[in-house]
């Protein structure tokens, strides 16, 4: 792979040592069980991308600063709270190549743990004493449940259309990188013009590596992945390669397959439309869209000059074009 995440970090080794210090910190509680999940949470190998981005983008248009680190602290917060949720929701038994906090813990502590989190982002946004900062992210956190429950309705009633799926992932994902990016910038006082194309690099570059996880759901390998493979079909979650073959059959036979994953699909009923995916160009299609999204958010940073910076960020959109997992 052209891009590790180490290499990609090198223009911000510094920062992200006071990152860890401030995410650590935030995890704690004066309860026990809390600390024991938490460091459950901080030992898992993962890959700290968005806090990455908050470092990256403040160091493109300035000086990081304390703001800047407290920014990086409570994206991840944010993140690790919609994760531990998710997993309840897809009833997950596997987070990054190990048992999720929810396999360990059962439902009721990890809604209360991922409700505790929620609850450590708030209180730690008025740290950032910045009103823009502070509504940009009050926002993303609404934006990430929205579009969970975007997912679960459209898939529930089959309203689930490629442009739903845009705004979709959008809500889930995406929403949380553009911000990443637009705060570490607002954490150094950039232009608004610096701030805006951060933002628009983040949304892009969230998008597409959400398509991407949701190819690996049709073309990846399990032990390479950390996570099973078929999640989405079992949890009737219909995303773009799907959608795309979908779109192409008569109505009648794109209800009955609808209808056949809402009712529960066996593992050869997996394979089987797996095939049908990859027959019928859906792995195909989704690649194309990946390497277009790929491409605006490569063009959104053109306001900026060449730099080491610039180009660890560009880094990241080359880095989700190639991973494997």
């Amino acid at each position: 792979m052209a891009n590790s995440i180490r290499q990609l970090a090198k223009p911000v080794q510094k920062e992200l040592k006071l990152f860890y210090k401030e995410f650590e910190s935030a995890l704690q509680s004066d309860i026990r069980l809390i600390n024991e999940i938490s460091r459950y949470i901080l030992d898992q190998n993962s890959k700290r991308i968005r806090p990455l981005l908050v470092l990256l983008s403040a160091k493109l248009c300035g000086e990081p600063n304390d703001t800047t680190i407290v920014s990086a602290g409570l994206v991840e917060i944010l993140h690790t709270a919609t994760l531990i949720h998710d997993d309840i929701i897809d009833e997950a038994r596997i987070r990054r190549g190990v048992p999720s906090v929810n396999a360990v813990w059962k439902n009721k502590v990890s809604v209360l743990m991922g409700d505790f989190l929620f609850s450590r982002s708030l209180s730690n946004m008025l740290r950032l004493r910045n009103f823009e900062a502070l509504e940009l992210l009050s926002k993303t956190s609404e934006s990430l449940s929205s579009g969970e429950i975007l997912q679960l309705e459209k898939s529930s009633d089959n309203g689930m259309d490629e442009d739903n799926y845009f705004r979709m992932i959008w809500l889930k994902t995406a929403s949380l990188f553009a911000s990443s990016c637009k705060v570490g910038a607002l954490s150094v006082e950039a232009s608004p013009e610096q701030a805006d194309a951060l933002y628009i690099f983040g949304k892009y570059l969230g998008m597409a590596f959400q398509i991407k996880d949701d190819l690996f759901d049709y073309t990846a390998k399990e032990d390479k992945i950390g996570k099973p493979i078929g999640r989405d079909l079992k949890s009737n979650l219909i995303t773009l390669p799907l959608l795309h073959v979908l779109s192409k059959m008569d109505s009648d036979r794109s209800r009955e397959i609808r209808e056949w994953i809402r009712a529960g699909l066996l593992p050869d009923d997996i394979r089987k439309i797996n095939e049908l995916i990859v027959e019928k160009d859906g792995v195909a299609y989704t690649q194309q869209k990946l390497t277009e999204i790929s491409d605006q958010a490569h063009t959104a940073l053109d306001l900026f000059p060449a730099s080491d910076v610039k180009q660890s960020l560009l880094g990241f959109v080359e880095f989700n074009r190639e991973r494997t997992h």
